[in-house]
């Protein structure tokens, strides 16, 4: 029997293409709000005797989790052989510790929510910082899956003598990898934080870099920030406009249209529904489902 796929509200398009990818059923959950609030949830296909894998990525994930919740559980209550959780983008990774006393420590607790409703958690590149993997945080099997060479490739195929440069430290293997894959020069700059919306980032001298196309490259685009002042940097140092490719795009359409102002073109895979997807995630994650990765 074939494996059904069943997307979250917001997820219908990227499911579908994971359904077609992996040879799977596409399935539909009806979803809805009471007058009070309480969400209604309903599976409009049989899950008995299924594999069983819900689809929905967690960008701005408290809105919709008790429908996922309810929709995982009502699949395993209807019969399914196992319930696994397809999230491309994994919310709750950056409070990973008790940073001020009396602090809520999100990323084990959403873990343990999460661990305990579903049979396995598959996502693409989580904000793994002070974890060395997700088994640190979750008890079931995960597969992580990475997209820099999706990036890579996009690249290659669309940006000419490109420059690789990794905005902060943490990137540093996102421009290692990405560089090496298509033989291209990368840079890795320095970020000092001292808020959410200030930074400090020093560049070097890029001056002989300037008949190349600098490309800026991370996992996550949230306020944006950090990538903003990379570029102005750059273009300040006579570089042309710089291109950017992230994995995870959380921008608003505000931080968005400030970063299209600097940049020659913003792009992102669709992990998270943005303007800025060109690069397709589901042929990698059916590709896993198919050979039942895991970490």
């Amino acid at each position: 029997m074939q494996r059904l796929i069943l997307p979250l509200p917001g997820n219908e398009v990227f499911a579908s293409q994971l359904a077609h990818h992996a040879g799977a059923a596409l399935g539909r959950i009806e979803s809805r709000r009471f007058p009070d609030g309480e969400s209604h949830v309903r599976l409009a296909d049989d899950p008995a005797g299924r594999v069983v894998d819900l689809v929905c990525t967690l960008a701005n994930p408290d809105p919709g989790l008790a429908a996922l919740l309810f929709a995982a559980d009502c699949a395993r209550e209807l019969g399914a052989r196992e319930v696994n959780l397809v999230a491309p983008y994994l919310a709750y990774m950056r409070q990973d510790k008790r940073f001020v006393p009396g602090e809520a420590v999100s990323s084990y607790s959403f873990a343990r929510v999460l661990s305990a409703t579903f049979d396995s958690l598959l996502t693409v590149d989580p904000h793994l910082h002070r974890h060395p993997s997700l088994a640190a945080l979750y008890t079931i099997p995960t597969t992580t899956l990475h997209a820099a060479p999706l990036l890579a490739d996009w690249i290659a195929a669309n940006v000419s003598r490109p420059l690789i440069i990794g905005p902060d430290e943490e990137s540093l293997q996102w421009a290692a990898a990405i560089a090496e894959r298509i033989g291209a020069p990368s840079v890795v700059l320095r970020k000092t934080r001292h808020g959410d919306r200030d930074v400090t980032l020093q560049v070097p001298d890029l001056g002989h870099w300037r008949d190349h196309t600098p490309v800026l490259v991370d996992d996550i685009a949230a306020s944006g920030h950090t990538l903003l002042v990379a570029a102005r940097q750059l273009i300040a140092q006579g570089l042309p406009a710089p291109e950017c490719v992230v994995v995870h795009a959380l921008l608003d359409d505000s931080a968005y249209a400030t970063l299209q102002q600097v940049f020659a073109r913003f792009t992102s895979t669709d992990a998270v529904p943005h303007p800025s997807n060109r690069i397709a995630l589901a042929p990698l994650i059916a590709d896993a489902l198919r050979q039942g990765l895991r970490d």
